[in-house]
């Protein structure tokens, strides 16, 4: 089986940073997609950022040039870091991952638990 845990969330005002990580691991022979999601009470969840294995990134519009998403493939891990946060970005921040769990090319998506991260104003 394969888990993702994530770290790096916390409290920070407005205009600050944090630096999200999330570590993959278990039965994984390579991460196709992979990247991260977030949910606000009450609120549908939705795309913050992804990269492909080959290095494709997806930002939601709202993100754009204040987040950046990083991987490092061989370690399966990956990084967001967010700057100039607003309170808005306030969520449980959870990492994402399309595992492939066979050499031949089975795949499943996985998901993290999910971080806090709070901005204050």
């Amino acid at each position: 089986q394969v888990q993702l845990v994530e770290s790096g969330g916390g409290l920070v005002q407005a205009g600050g940073s944090l630096r999200l990580s999330c570590a993959a691991s278990g039965n994984i022979f390579g991460i196709n997609g992979m990247g991260w999601y977030r949910q606000a009470p009450g609120k549908e969840r939705e795309l913050v950022a992804v990269m492909t294995n080959g290095g494709r990134t997806n930002y939601a519009d709202s993100v754009k040039g204040r987040f950046t998403i990083s991987r490092d493939h061989g370690k399966n891990m990956v990084y967001l870091q967010m700057n100039s946060l607003k309170p808005e970005d306030t969520a449980v921040y959870s990492c994402y991952a399309d595992v492939r769990y066979t050499y031949w090319g089975n795949t499943k998506d996985y998901w993290g638990q999910g971080t806090q991260v709070t901005v204050s104003s």
